[in-house]
């Protein structure tokens, strides 16, 4: 007889991680069945209409409040994974989800973490709140289970002089923070969501921690590879611990005096942080937090390094993220 699938919630569906979470359920569907959530102002999204084609079930809802139809919907969910951004920094859709799942009875819940390993608080400001929506889910007593995944390939590229990368990357790294020899673990985004489908339906997972990357990289040796793949030579600037600190010190202020505008840079040079300064993003660090290590629990999954991901960049065989959205 066929063991019954799990079922899975997914809000988030159509974002970065969160597709490709999606995709790697819906790959597996003798597993799982897959039901997305999709804010009313998106319903329309086709991407929603290719997870309709190939099994998924779409439900318009509302994370505003926690009201009646959310809890109705998550009524029978076995999982339900939140993979939607802290936009303008407001938790609340997040704890309304988890709120709504304990209601239901939902018997695992996965917060949007999907981040680089960083101390639980007063290193990163995005880490703050999340630790703070990671305390809410523990008030409520729901099962849980909390991923992280490193630093994306995506975003910590050089671009090289000749331009051939600057369609491609995002956020194109320009200066080398520190030294440039602190390691970090890093991730290709496209590899996130087998893991995450492998650590959701895993016992081992519940109430844990798990940390899942591919590979370890300084920025030196980063920017070497990329020399290397080229055949261009990177100019490299580099960017003093003081001087990252002023710059976080300033946009700080900037924010807490009004200015939106300087939310970004704040959020990202207190990951540059973490990652190039501190050195907290590390298997070692991870494993010191109290995280299993997905790598170890599932060696069977071949994850992409970082050559490969640098050449298909460059033979124009992969794409930029954040399509549409920057």
């Amino acid at each position: 007889m066929a063991r019954e699938r799990l079922r899975v919630t997914l809000s988030g569906a159509t974002g970065e991680t969160g597709a490709e979470i999606a995709n790697a359920i819906l790959d597996l569907s003798d597993t799982f069945h897959l039901t997305a959530l999709a804010r009313p102002a998106s319903a329309n999204k086709p991407e929603y209409e290719n997870f309709k084609k190939r099994g998924a079930s779409i439900i318009v809802a509302d994370l505003g409040t926690v009201n009646d139809h959310l809890v109705s919907i998550l009524k029978g969910c076995d999982i339900v994974v939140c993979a939607i951004t802290l936009e303008g920094l407001d938790p609340r859709p997040m704890n309304n989800l988890a709120t709504a799942a304990q209601h239901a009875g939902v018997k695992r819940f996965i917060p949007s973490l999907f981040g680089p390993v960083c101390p639980p608080r007063g290193v990163a400001l995005i880490r703050d709140l999340k630790e703070d929506m990671i305390d809410h889910i523990k008030n409520l007593n729901l099962p849980y289970t909390l991923v992280d995944v490193g630093w994306w390939y995506q975003m910590s590229l050089p671009a090289v002089p000749s331009g051939r990368l600057d369609h491609l990357l995002v956020f194109p790294i320009t200066t080398i923070t520190g030294s440039g020899n602190v390691e970090c673990a890093m991730t290709d985004k496209r590899d996130i969501g087998r893991y995450v489908a492998r650590i959701i339906a895993d016992p081992q997972t519940l109430n844990r921690s798990v940390f899942l990357y591919n590979e370890i990289w300084t920025q030196n040796k980063l920017f070497d590879l990329v020399e290397r793949l080229s055949g261009e030579t990177i100019p490299r600037q580099h960017e003093t611990q003081e001087d990252l600190k002023l710059k976080i010190d300033s946009a700080k202020k900037r924010w807490n005096d009004g200015d939106e505008t300087a939310l970004a840079p704040f959020v990202m040079m207190a990951y540059y942080y973490t990652l190039w300064i501190r050195g907290d993003n590390t298997p070692a660090k991870a494993r010191g937090l109290g995280y299993l290590i997905a790598n170890d629990m599932y060696p069977d999954i071949k994850s992409t390094s970082l050559e490969d991901y640098v050449n298909g960049l460059l033979d124009g065989d992969i794409g930029r993220i954040y399509v549409g959205r920057r």
